[in-house]
């Protein structure tokens, strides 16, 4: 199934006529191995508009992560065409116009929280009086101000993750991508953090791409979801989240606009898994 199709000039529409950030034609990814081939992505056509929060949900190994790598060029694609700022994604990567955020805070035990914040701003050569403003700013974005002394192994793993958020928005991106950050938390401490998420996206104004596996996490976070397909990952609906208000709280949950929404994603969902797989 074809979602947003057309070149790339003309799928900027398919983001509810914002300019485009990321621009996906015909994409597709297929791994040579030794067992042969392995399909990762099929034939993907998307388009992200600046601003939006988009989120990337389909069942385990459908591709979802390997998208977000191949915006990140991370992973180079087989197939199709990908822009992200109307560049490649090689040259996104080296204008810096991306942060990362991965499934493990990832960041390193023997360096004080303010020092992991800094530590691509380091390598980046960005001057110390620079580098403080912008840890600083960022650390009390993220709610962590106070905690700049303090190690990885002093902090829960939800402050963890909002310290290597904080490391991502350092940079300065345009854009945030965002592998499941929040998977390994448990249920009351993610719904805060999906709280403060939605609040600092609301203050940056960031696009965010999320991977998560969660339907009421993406409902809850997302101006559109992507729904994808069992390996090889295909697009096989995109869902609007505008019947929500922008400005969210867990109550939304219980409406029956988020009800709706939560259920077309999960009969998409349904219907393009096989249980026999």
């Amino acid at each position: 199934m074809r979602v947003g199709g057309g070149t790339m000039g003309s799928m900027a529409a398919a983001a509810g006529g914002r300019e485009a950030v990321i621009e996906i034609d015909r994409l597709s990814l297929t791994y040579e191995t030794n067992d042969g081939p392995v399909h990762a992505l099929s034939d993907i056509d998307l388009s992200i508009g600046r601003g939006e929060f988009v989120s990337l949900i389909g069942p385990s190994g459908c591709g979802k992560t390997t998208l977000l790598r191949v915006i990140a060029d991370l992973e180079q694609p087989t197939g199709g065409a990908i822009a992200v700022n109307g560049v490649s994604p090689r040259a996104a990567r080296e204008a810096r116009s991306y942060g990362y955020v991965f499934q493990a805070a990832a960041l390193y035990p023997w360096r004080t929280i303010a020092r992991n914040v800094a530590l691509p701003l380091e390598i980046m050569g960005v001057p110390k009086a620079e580098r403080e403003r912008r840890v600083a700013d960022n650390l009390a974005l993220v709610n962590l101000a106070g905690f700049e002394r303090k190690y990885p192994w002093q902090l829960s793993g939800g402050m963890q993750q909002r310290a290597s958020i904080a490391r991502a928005l350092a940079v300065e991106p345009d854009l945030l991508l965002m592998d499941e950050p929040f998977g390994a938390l448990d249920e009351i401490v993610r719904d805060h953090l999906n709280e403060q998420l939605l609040k600092l996206w609301a203050k940056t104004q960031k696009t965010v791409v999320f991977v998560t596996h969660s339907i009421p996490e993406a409902v809850f976070l997302s101006t559109r979801i992507v729904v994808m397909s069992p390996r090889p990952g295909r697009v096989t609906d995109i869902v609007d989240c505008s019947a929500l208000p922008r400005e969210r709280t867990l109550d939304v949950r219980e409406t029956p606009e988020f009800l709706a929404i939560a259920h077309r994603v999960r009969q998409g969902l349904r219907a393009g898994h096989s249980y026999e797989d």
